[in-house]
């Protein structure tokens, strides 16, 4: 329950003042990220299980109700429509995530024992509940083979991943640290600089905070591994569209409000989900790639010697042929042999690819070659082989599932004769040019019983998925091993 706000700086400043808020949005994207962590839960009217407000909500444990049909939000009168019913900002209002209803006013919730407990808030011997959710699991990981990562982000979602039984980090996307306080002015430097030297020097505010960041996540996961995904969204997500926003940037950056537009209007794209993003960035400013392998390494030596036992996994993103692999690599493994040398520490670490496009999973082999893991992200490689955008499919999708297009939504469920197609295709193959591959997925299907029975049909490594679905996963890991 909170009170219904539109704008993610407001969000931010009301829940500053120890208010309990909702953000409201048509859509959310990244630019959203400080109002998603200030909010309580996120209401949307576009989006699905897999959209940007399903995905980081569900990463922080957060309610969120995405891609209500019948909600209309408008942001300039600051208020929302369903059917006769008004709700203006500053309203109160309760969400039931479980269910997708909204209800009007401040109804009274009950938190989970369990969460109270993993959360520190309850003593597990005053809890029952968690005491019997705690022996189910362990019973579960005595039967399952298949390892349950968690996909986490900052140092404290790594913790609740651990906490919740996680056996690793299978995806820290690197773009969520960015978000926050002074990183987000030096990643906008860094954007509108006009050449090499200006990119890099404002990559090098970016980098002690990334370090710091992997040093703290590589702590709380001690001893296992920590898979980290590499500069994936395209750049003008980062910065601000228009408004008071764009005015304080513009002083910051010492720009007129046009240079700044211009820049803003010159990056933006008619398709930017399959537009200047993940490795094809790396590629065309190697000095991004640059920085975040240098943070990578600083971070485990400084980790290591605490005593902390590390185990590096950097993940190429949208990688559609093995000499885009090949180059990204390369650069990885001279940050290496510098921060070795100069820190006089030999690191263990492995560079492998996120299989995300149908073009990598048809051409696996090749990548195999030089790529250590293979990690499916499921939700891309889903949209890229149906040709449905996640964000938009929710308008249709339910109608299709009813008329028997397709039996399940295939951003909730893994489209196994299509999507889980490629990734046998993939597997097989990526394992005759390299035995040992490691291979497991890290999209939403990863917290999906049927998804994960699929994978342990298939021997997949692991799954990996949000931390509060790491509970489920483990025992869908555990029935699939006994089905």
């Amino acid at each position: 329950a909170g009170l219904a706000v539109f704008d993610p700086d407001v969000a931010e400043q009301r829940a500053a003042r120890g208010e309990s808020v909702i953000l409201v949005r048509e859509e959310t994207t990244p630019e959203d990220f400080h109002g998603i962590v200030a909010a309580r839960a996120v209401l949307t009217s576009r989006g699905g299980m897999t959209s940007h407000a399903a995905v980081v909500a569900r990463g922080m444990g957060k309610c969120a109700i995405v891609g209500c049909k019948e909600l209309e939000v408008s942001t300039e009168k600051r208020e929302f429509r369903v059917g006769t019913t008004v709700v203006n900002e500053g309203d109160w209002i309760t969400l039931d995530g479980a269910t997708g209803r909204i209800f009007c006013g401040d109804l009274p919730t009950v938190p989970s024992e369990v969460v109270r407990v993993i959360g520190g808030q309850l003593p597990a011997d005053q809890a029952p509940l968690h005491k019997a959710f705690s022996r189910v699991l362990a019973w579960a990981d005595e039967c399952r083979r298949l390892k349950v990562r968690a996909n986490a982000d900052t140092p404290k979602d790594a913790r609740v991943a651990r906490a919740f039984g996680a056996e690793g980090i299978g995806l820290c996307r690197t773009e969520h640290m960015f978000f926050e306080g002074d990183r987000i002015t030096a990643m906008r430097e860094m954007i509108v600089s006009h050449d090499e030297g200006g990119r890099r020097r404002a990559l090098a505010k970016l980098q002690p905070m990334q370090r710091t960041d992997f040093e703290g996540i590589f702590e709380a996961m001690h001893g296992y591994p920590v898979n980290i995904r590499l500069l994936d969204p395209p750049l003008h997500e980062f910065l601000p569209h228009g408004g008071e926003e764009s005015k304080m940037l513009a002083r910051q950056l010492k720009l007129t409000r046009e240079e700044l537009t211009r820049i803003v209007d010159g990056l933006r794209e008619t398709n930017p989900m399959l537009g200047h993003r993940g490795c094809r960035l790396g590629i065309t400013y190697p000095e991004i790639t640059e920085m975040q392998g240098r943070a990578i390494f600083e971070a485990a030596v400084r980790a290591m010697r605490r005593g902390i036992d590390v185990h590096v996994e950097i993940m190429v993103p949208l990688v559609a042929t093995a000499r885009e692999f090949e180059h990204q690599r390369a650069i990885l493994e001279d940050c290496h042999t510098q921060i070795a040398r100069a820190m006089g520490f030999e690191i263990s670490y492995q560079i492998g690819t996120m299989i995300e496009l149908p073009r990598a999973a048809l051409t696996a082999r090749e990548i195999a070659a030089s790529a250590e893991f293979f990690s499916f992200g499921t939700n891309d490689l889903t949209q890229t082989t149906l040709g449905m955008s996640r964000d938009d499919a929710g308008r249709f999708l339910p109608g299709y599932v009813e008329r028997g297009m397709l039996p399940e939504d295939p951003f909730q469920v893994l489209d196994i004769d299509g999507v889980g197609k490629l990734i046998r295709m993939a597997v097989e193959d990526g394992r005759l040019a390299r035995p040992g591959l490691k291979t497991g997925i890290c999209g939403e299907h990863g917290g999906e019983p049927r998804s994960i029975a699929f994978c342990h049909q298939l021997g997949l490594d692991y799954v990996s998925c949000s931390p509060y679905r790491v509970p489920i996963a483990r025992l869908a890991a555990a029935q699939a091993a006994l089905a």
